[in-house]
């Protein structure tokens, strides 16, 4: 059975046959475990030979749709990091492709139980590339985040036998509606296999956004049932479309979770290597991402199977970039973070991957974890000081001033070591904490469902209710939330460099006060279209226009005071310090030069910012051209020497 070596890891189609082949270094023995064609009944076990710290065997004859599993062989010591258990049926790292999804058992973590009947199989599948293709997105662009199955689960227009699953993301309904909010991007919550948290099935909970990984590669068959070939279609039809796909990847841990945890991949084939421990404490996982374990990622084997589960995306799907979840750990190292990180630098230099655009989310809960502003170039950042202050201005406790730092890019953060563009995504809510409906409905969360007695999710949300808790029938605490979350988007549109927005926020998507919903897979997560208000709807299609039309909002570059930005007061003159200390202060001006793409030529478009409970008489710049004209859904109308400004609301200026 032995033929000339690939010398890749995983299942690896010949002409004659495969080769299958996984590194283990701390293995004594690797198992390979062939099954009949359901996946149920072991035909065949073959030993892998060991090939320096690589197992490897051919198998003539075998082909596509062959499913199989591994079984490693060694010391079974926690205390020493060993977890070797020939009784568990473990999921090949590299595997491209299982026969069913993930579900936890308690024997999944029982030394000497046989998982056979519990795991998935993985199913060795034939690679089909994509035409290589310079990414859609550029930095600047929206990106709009989606969970798959909450987003299509209740769409009227999908077919039945679609919602719920990635393809239903190239429906006609679906695609108008992202290109009606002119989406650059849609960031796809993970799609890739998972396991639910031990804790959450004698609840009757799962996992619904898929934060807890279990095989980088493999898609979950709950979400992508069509494999590799449904995601390949998906963003093809996004791509027509002008749209990117960007996948939300899970590198931080997995789900094989602490010592009480499955053995289900990595810790069954080779513990030591893929997991950090405390130094001299081999049986100690570091758990830095809060979750039981942490991936470790300066391991050479670690990193490379990361390098090769994003270029599996790129070639096979033409994906555009990837955002990574708690992304300090992956330049993690013995001593802390290191934004040169030999696997950072890699992602970087790959020749499949060095034009993707990277988003890392900059944190995790280990020692000098929070790293906003501090991962290499290219990488932008989620900016979640932007997202607080920008809450908190507009709630009232923020000043003035940090409203414009956000607005011009956050270069207080972005702008050190010489850095002269901003690498800011811009947001005000995401799939984790509350909706943009529920931040301005709920001064406190409501997590009861979660059966954790309210104890989990953040507490501090920068949020409030506008005089009742949660839903209300009372009309005018609908209009005060819908005023509120229209000029929220407002400023998040207006905003320099990348925003992002999360797919229901723009029609008042509510989750009942819950903000940690990740276990409420159901009408709690679940956007619900019938019930999205249009009006925001068309108020955040409008926002997407001004920002699509004035290139200034696209741009990455800082202001560079040349006439570029203008700060004024509500006197119309250039903000003075004791305008920008003046306590309580409640309008800000902002006057950018700007492209207007309509027209071909450069003008100025001015901004005001009103967060009183009162509408503001404002006086706008002088203007050297002759005036300024008010833009609204409606279109454009002259704006006199002095307007007011309706409370809580924003209002863009075109000079005419």
């Amino acid at each position: 059975m032995s033929e000339p070596t690939t010398r890749s890891l995983g299942a690896t189609l010949t002409d004659s046959g495969v080769e299958f082949a996984v590194y283990a270094r701390h293995a004594e023995q690797i198992d390979l475990c062939l099954f009949d064609t359901e996946g149920h009944k072991e035909i065949a076990r073959l030993p892998l030979t060991r090939d320096g710290d690589e197992h490897r065997l051919f198998v003539r004859d075998a082909g596509e749709g062959t499913r199989y599993g591994l079984r490693a062989h060694g010391s079974y010591d926690p205390d020493q990091g060993l977890w070797f258990d020939p009784s568990k049926l473990l999921v090949d790292p590299y595997a491209r492709e299982i026969d069913r999804p993930f579900r936890y058992d308690p024997r999944l973590g029982i030394f000497g139980a046989n998982t056979q009947d519990l795991m998935p199989k993985a199913i060795v599948s034939r690679d089909v590339a994509v035409k290589p293709a310079k990414p859609l997105f550029q930095p600047g662009g929206l990106v709009y985040e989606i969970a798959v199955k909450p987003f299509t689960m209740l769409h009227p227009d999908v077919p039945a036998e679609k919602r719920g699953t990635l393809g239903a993301l190239a429906h006609p309904s679906i695609i108008a509606h992202l290109k009606h909010l002119q989406v650059n991007a849609v960031e796809l919550m993970p799609i890739t296999a998972w396991i639910d948290e031990r804790h959450l099935p004698p609840l009757g909970l799962t996992n619904g956004w898929g934060y807890n990984p279990v095989a980088f590669m493999a898609l979950d068959p709950r979400l992508v049932p069509g494999g590799m070939k449904e995601l390949r279609e998906t963003v093809a039809a996004l791509h027509a479309e002008g749209i990117a796909v960007i996948l939300d990847l899970v590198f931080n841990h997995t789900g094989e979770s602490d010592r009480q945890g499955p053995t289900l991949s990595l810790r069954g084939l080779d513990n030591p290597t893929y997991f950090r421990h405390l130094p001299d404490q081999p049986g100690t996982l570091v758990n830095d991402t809060g979750t039981g374990n942490t991936v470790a990622c300066d391991q050479p084997a670690t990193r490379k199977l990361i390098i090769d589960s994003l270029s599996h995306f790129v070639r096979n799907a033409g994906i555009d970039g990837f955002r990574f979840d708690l992304a300090t750990v992956l330049g993690r190292n013995g001593k802390g973070f290191d934004p040169e990180s030999m696997t950072l630098r890699t992602m970087l230099a790959d020749e499949v991957l060095q034009d993707r655009i990277m988003i890392a989310e900059p944190w995790d809960i280990g020692p000098g974890g929070y790293q906003l502003g501090n991962f290499p170039a290219p990488f932008l950042e989620w900016n979640d000081r932007a997202r607080d202050d920008l809450r908190r201005f507009w709630r009232g406790d923020a000043g003035i001033g940090d409203l414009a730092t956000i607005l011009a890019g956050s270069s207080s953060i972005f702008g050190h070591d010489g850095r002269t563009q901003t690498r800011s995504v811009n947001f005000l809510a995401a799939h984790d904490g509350f909706t943009l409906m529920d931040l301005v409905s709920y001064e406190n969360k409501h997590n009861e469902a979660n059966g954790e007695n309210n104890r989990d999710g953040h507490n501090e949300n920068f949020s409030w209710n506008n005089g009742i808790e949660g839903k209300t029938d009372d009309q005018t605490i609908q209009s005060k939330r819908r005023a509120d979350i229209e000029a929220m988007l407002s400023t998040l549109f207006a905003t320099r460099g990348t925003i992002m927005l999360t797919a229901g926020d723009e029609g008042g998507r509510s989750q009942q006060g819950n903000n940690n919903a990740y276990c409420q897979d159901n009408t709690i997560t679940w956007v619900d279209w019938k019930l999205l208000d249009e009006e925001l709807i068309g108020h955040t299609a409008w926002l997407a226009g001004l920002r699509r039309r004035f290139t200034a909002f696209g741009q990455m570059d800082f202001f560079r005071g040349d006439g570029d930005v203008l700060w004024f007061s509500a006197a119309g003159a250039p903000m003075t310090v004791p305008d920008w200390e003046a306590p309580g202060a409640a309008v800000l001006g902002m006057a950018l030069q700007t492209e207007d793409r309509t027209t071909n030529r450069s003008t100025r478009l001015a901004m005001v910012f009103n967060r009183a409970a009162e509408e503001h008489a404002v006086t706008l710049p002088a203007s050297e051209s002759g005036g300024w004209s008010l833009l609204t859904k409606a279109g454009e109308t002259a704006a006199g020497g002095q307007i007011t400004i309706p409370a809580r609301s924003v209002a863009f200026f075109l000079e005419t």
